[in-house]
């Protein structure tokens, strides 16, 4: 009865709450695109169009065409996405600026390799609802791009002098993925060389043996550096990482794989599991230092969604009970604070005490992205289970 439940649960917050919400207010039919700067109510409080929020809505109605309903409507709202990207979100040379005007005129230039990787994502799941060779292209184009860069995402605006190199975990993580979503337009043997050089690189270099946690920066060659961006967990990138692996686990039936993504899991949560106002903290240091970042102790609504997605499929697959208890310990903390039943959609910024810190539903970071994947991720988990 209770798998019932949660299969109703996010099945209709999906299909009833979250994305009519995004349907009703985001639409530009007018300049083309997404709005993403939404207020608790829907309205539009900043015009200006992001990238990530462009591209990841476009992956989302996409999606949904493919794999829930076939509904005009949803490849119409996925069209409208593709092409202001095509036409407004690239420049010359195939990079994808951070953010444009409504109009499409660029406004900061494509210091991100994120971007692309979103992109790369968005072309290819539309490429398959469409079946618009151009687009099937332009995947294949922006991800071979993204490995190009790989090394020096941020080209001629990095910052750093190089004096203290470290690789950063963020971007192995996306590949992880993103080469699943594009496997179908990939060489199999390019497919199957990334998730190799995935696994490797999340569960062996970055994933502390010792500490059982997954630090966001490592030296090259794989040794931890005491400082700052050294020392940095981010659990919700950690956890996230976890469910991408156990997709990778069941693709190859390697069950090893799924039980040490499932024990990471868990041991990220131990960690970083508020005690005292439950929740998650956004960012923590390894060693129990200070974080360089302010806002290490809000509660985000993309890391415990990306934590339901993740402990749905561990306890799918390996029907462990400390899984499941830690299910619904975040079930249970994520829909009493982040979920607005009245206005519609999830508030994305929480204070440590679970309070509403920034009531709006959408801006530069939240789109329409994190809260419809991980509902339509858990309700198709829970048919499995």
């Amino acid at each position: 009865m209770k798998m019932k439940k949660y299969i109703k649960l996010y099945r209709d917050a999906l299909l009833k709450d979250v994305i009519p919400f995004w349907e009703k207010y985001s639409i530009d039919y007018n300049s083309g695109g997404y709005f993403s700067c939404l207020d608790r109510f829907g309205n539009v409080y900043d015009e200006d169009k992001f990238m990530w929020p462009q591209a990841r809505q476009a992956w989302v109605f996409s999606m949904l065409y493919n794999k829930v309903k076939k509904k005009r409507e949803w490849l119409k709202i996925a069209k409208n996405g593709i092409d202001f990207i095509k036409n407004h979100g690239m420049t010359n040379d195939g990079d994808f600026y951070f953010s444009v005007a409504k109009n499409g005129v660029p406004l900061i230039q494509p210091y991100n390799i994120f971007s692309d990787c979103f992109a790369a994502m968005a072309f290819s799941q539309y490429a398959v609802a469409s079946g618009d060779e151009s687009v099937k292209q332009l995947a294949v184009q922006t991800y071979f791009n993204i490995l190009k860069k790989q090394n020096n995402p941020k080209g001629a605006y990095e910052k750093s002098t190089g004096n203290r190199s470290l690789k950063s975990f963020a971007l192995p993580m996306i590949l992880s993925n993103l080469v699943l979503e594009l496997e179908q337009f990939l060489d199999k043997d390019e497919v199957e060389k990334m998730i190799d050089t995935s696994i490797n690189d999340i569960m062996t270099i970055f994933l502390d043996k010792e500490s059982g946690l997954i630090y966001e920066f490592v030296k090259p060659d794989g040794s931890l550096e005491n400082s700052f961006n050294g020392r940095l967990i981010n659990p919700g990138h950690g956890i996230e990482a976890m469910w991408f692996m156990i997709d990778i686990g069941v693709r190859r039936n390697d069950i090893d794989l799924i039980n040490k993504a499932t024990s990471t899991i868990i041991r990220i949560l131990e960690y970083s599991w508020d005690d005292k106002y439950d929740g998650i903290f956004y960012f923590m240091d390894a060693k129990g230092k200070p974080p360089q970042q302010l806002e290490w102790d809000q509660k985000l609504w993309w890391v415990h969604l990306e934590s339901l997605v993740a402990l749905s499929k561990a306890y799918l697959h390996t029907n462990r009970k400390d899984v499941w208890d830690w299910f619904e310990k975040v079930h249970d903390y994520s829909w009493k604070h982040f979920s607005d039943p009245k206005n519609g959609e999830w508030f994305g910024y929480l204070n440590r005490q679970g309070e509403v810190l920034l009531d709006m539903k959408g801006g530069k970071w939240k789109g329409c992205f994190h809260v419809p994947r991980a509902m339509y991720q858990c309700w198709k988990t829970f048919e499995n289970i």
